[in-house]
């Protein structure tokens, strides 16, 4: 008769008249098995989303010890306790970096977070086995002592005075905060210091407060938030608080918030920009920079006249201009080496213009952009030419017109930190209907920041 392994180690049953003279090797090897069931073993996971633990019949196995330290994966991953006919008792501690689910059959499954260890047992009920959660309704009679912090997703329960036969309830949500009940003679909630004087009570029933020292609580029934108010001589004033939106709200005297500041120190709302000495505190947002026509170039394939300085009257303004043909497409160049704070975003822009005469013609321009970084070559072609929408000029001589602020530029190149931008632009005449040329004095450009400097 064959040996057998079926017993919960897989440890070798030897048949009956097998293995004469052998039986003492294969007892002390069952005995070591048995050993082995009781010890500190590692296990290296598969970076796979399964993976098996199997228990070897009759031979050392890792998988077989009581305690198990689980390493590698990499993803999470659902491992199956096999043979599935085995009843067992492991200590898992999941040292991987993803969730492991443990599965045996077709019942519940036990998973074990990331850095976290669970007692499990397998029942070994073949394809409808199940895995248990030991310590799942875990009672402890005596004191439960921790080195390091004690989560729960629910309450902590009790916390007892036997002299006084109170009991309280200590529990958190993220809705309400931190929560205190309790039930004795006089206070419902007590709140005592190292010397065990009491420094605030609140009666069962009422809303009032006694404190032994000065506390201010701030309320807005309306929303259910409550906050606390404090100050220390190291710290100066400490606003906290729980609530839907905002850790901490700053209302105004009509209940506007004027300032929300949201969990984890991120500003919500600002309904009034912040002032210094009732100036204004420059914050991130849009900006603008003038590029004047003085900065700019003919292209070298249509381009536009040359720089020119025109005089208005003697003694009043020069213009430095470039001049745009009516009656075909010009082009002028310039670059741009947007501050750090820029989001990289689109942009949008502005042309100032006047005309040679007073003819009363519409004028349109476009625009558009690479971005260049370094070790990148300029021979790069400009993105999309976005147009403004068309202007009439006034029709009197060195009048200055300034057409609107034009739709979102897509600057071609993918921009980044410390990029340059080249850009072309010019007086589309299919668009516009000006019979003179087309002076440009500047354009404004508009761009978004995100930083409060260029650190």
């Amino acid at each position: 008769m064959a040996s057998t392994y079926v017993n919960d180690l897989r440890l070798e049953e030897i048949g009956d008249g097998d293995q004469s003279g052998t039986w003492g090797a294969t007892t002390n090897t069952n005995l070591e098995l048995i050993g082995e069931a009781f010890s500190y073993g590692t296990r290296a996971i598969a970076n796979a989303s399964t993976d098996n633990i199997t228990i070897a019949d009759g031979a050392s196995d890792a998988d077989r010890s009581l305690y198990l330290k689980l390493t590698g994966g990499g993803q999470a991953c659902t491992i199956t306790l096999l043979p599935n006919t085995i009843s067992k008792v492991w200590i898992m501690e999941n040292n991987t970096n993803s969730t492991l689910t443990f599965t045996q059959g077709s019942g519940a499954n036990v998973a074990i977070p990331t850095g976290q260890t669970k007692v499990i047992a397998s029942d070994g009920a073949g394809s409808g086995a199940v895995v248990y959660d030991v310590f799942t309704d875990l009672n402890v009679a005596g004191d439960l002592t921790s080195a390091g912090d004690i989560i729960t997703a629910s309450t902590v329960q009790p916390l007892g005075d036997t002299a006084a036969d109170d009991k309280a309830a200590l529990g958190y949500t993220s809705v309400l905060g931190a929560i205190l009940t309790g039930q004795g003679s006089t206070n419902d909630v007590t709140l005592v210091n190292d010397a065990d004087a009491t420094v605030l009570s609140v009666p069962t029933g009422s809303l009032d407060v006694t404190v032994a020292g000065t506390i201010q609580p701030l309320g807005d029934t309306a929303s259910g938030d409550i906050a606390a108010i404090g100050y220390t001589d190291v710290l100066g004033l400490i606003l906290t608080g729980q609530g839907s939106t905002n850790d901490v709200t700053i209302n105004n005297d009509a209940d506007a918030e004027v300032i929300g500041i949201a969990t984890g120190g991120t500003v919500a709302n600002f309904a009034s920009v912040p002032t210094v000495a009732d100036v204004a505190i420059k914050v991130a947002g849009k900006e603008s920079i003038w590029i004047p026509a003085g900065a700019m170039y003919p292209s070298t394939t249509n381009g536009c006249s040359a720089l020119t300085q025109v005089e208005t009257t003697a003694l009043r303004p020069d213009l430095k201009v470039l001049d745009f043909a009516a009656a075909a497409d010009d082009f002028a160049q310039f670059s741009v080496a947007f501050p750090k704070s820029w989001n990289e975003g689109t942009i949008t822009y502005q042309p100032f213009w006047t005309v040679t005469g007073t003819n009363t013609g519409t004028v349109v321009w476009q625009l558009g952009g690479i971005a260049v970084t370094s070790d990148a070559t300029i021979n790069t072609a400009f993105g999309t030419l976005i147009a403004t929408t068309a202007l009439a000029h006034s029709g009197t001589s060195n009048d200055l017109m300034v057409s609107a602020e034009s739709g979102a530029v897509t600057i071609a190149g993918s921009p980044s930190t410390d990029d340059v931008s080249f850009f072309q632009i010019n007086n589309d005449t299919s668009a516009s209907g000006q019979t003179g040329a087309v002076r440009l004095v500047g354009i404004k450009i508009f761009f978004t920041t995100d930083a409060k400097n260029d650190a």
